[in-house]
């Protein structure tokens, strides 16, 4: 079955990632893609990379025949976006977010459950990296023991020239741990093997960002594991414009477990562990990447495949639950979330 796919919105760089993973695959058809913001079509158009059929939403409706929507438009439209997919029975995958409020998330749900329809998302980071499939295995083969807490760092750059600038206005961004804190929330319990069961507190704030002032550029959370393990994060936009994504903390894990720990990053060249097995760190190779490991995973429930570590409709609206609550947390100053 050659599944055909629609995309709309290129309104976040990971659109482009999306985009080229879909044409590669040979089960997967390009059928229509759109923008409806006339600057974004004008440069889409004049980098050749990507082939806009449509200018407008409600016409590639009409026009395009398509079984699943790639929706990579702003965040605060992705949830109505899909909502409208869903509804006419056509399976979505979404970058992350897949949208920004609860209630939006369970009307996804609902329409999903009920119309049997696959959702999908853009959750590259740990599930596809060499470095975090390697801490993987380090992990779940019981070298560091049982695993009793998480760190891990996710800065990015906030490149006030370059981000698009819908993040800073009101009701498209919906919140920086919602937007970043989602690839811990599903890495942690796919590297660990543990679940995340509550938000215990977190915090998102104006940190340096004067135009706007309420923009979150600082965040941070701390959770609690299935087992009484604890977490602490920090995807703050706090990383200096110059140095980018090259950075030692962007997206680096530290794991310690009753026999050890072990620690990598998105930067590293392998797993660094700390164990009784040697007086000296050992350094673990890469396991090999998995790239477009979420797309594929994405076709294969679609077509009643998949295991047990996939990314699938479940985990998908799980995560994203979790990610909301954790926002939630932080702009309501709540505490202890049940999430699991």
């Amino acid at each position: 079955m050659t599944l055909r796919i629609a995309f709309a919105g290129f309104q976040h760089g990971h659109a482009f990632d999306m985009y080229e993973t879909a044409g590669r695959r040979r089960d997967v058809e390009i059928v229509a893609a759109c923008d409806e913001d006339a600057a974004t079509r004008e440069k889409l158009e004049s980098g050749g990379k990507v082939n806009l059929t449509h200018a407008d939403y409600d016409e590639m409706w009409r026009q395009a025949d398509f079984d699943a929507l790639a929706v990579c438009e702003c965040f605060g439209r992705r949830g109505e976006i899909t909502i409208r997919a869903l509804s006419a029975g056509k399976h979505v995958i979404s970058d992350k977010p897949i949208c920004t409020k609860i209630e939006e998330l369970d009307r996804i749900a609902e329409l999903a459950d009920d119309e049997g329809l696959s959702v999908g998302c853009q959750l590259p980071i740990m599930r596809e990296s060499g470095n975090f499939l390697a801490l993987r295995e380090v992990i779940r083969s019981g070298r560091i023991g049982e695993v009793h807490t998480v760190n891990f760092t996710g800065q990015h750059p906030l490149s006030l020239g370059a981000r698009p600038r819908w993040y800073f206005r009101p009701g498209l961004h919906g919140g920086t741990i919602n937007d970043l804190a989602v690839h811990a929330l599903d890495g942690i319990p796919f590297v660990t093997g543990r679940r995340i069961v509550s938000i215990v507190a977190a915090r998102a704030w104006n940190a340096r960002v004067s135009d706007p002032d309420w923009f979150q550029d600082g965040a941070q959370l701390m959770l609690r594991l299935d087992n009484d393990g604890g977490v602490t994060g920090d995807v703050s936009y706090l990383t200096p414009d110059n140095f980018a994504y090259n950075v030692p903390c962007y997206w680096r894990m530290t794991v310690h477990g009753g026999d050890g720990l072990a620690e990598t990053s998105e930067k590293d060249d392998g797993v660094m562990l700390y164990s009784p097995e040697s007086d000296a760190p050992q350094k673990i190779p890469p396991a090999k990447p998995r790239k477009g490991k979420y797309m594929e995973d994405f076709v294969n429930e679609i077509q009643g495949q998949g295991g047990d570590d996939s990314i699938t409709t479940a985990r998908v609206l799980s995560v994203a639950r979790q990610a909301l609550l954790a926002q939630q947390a932080a702009d309501e100053n709540l505490h202890d979330l049940d999430c699991g």
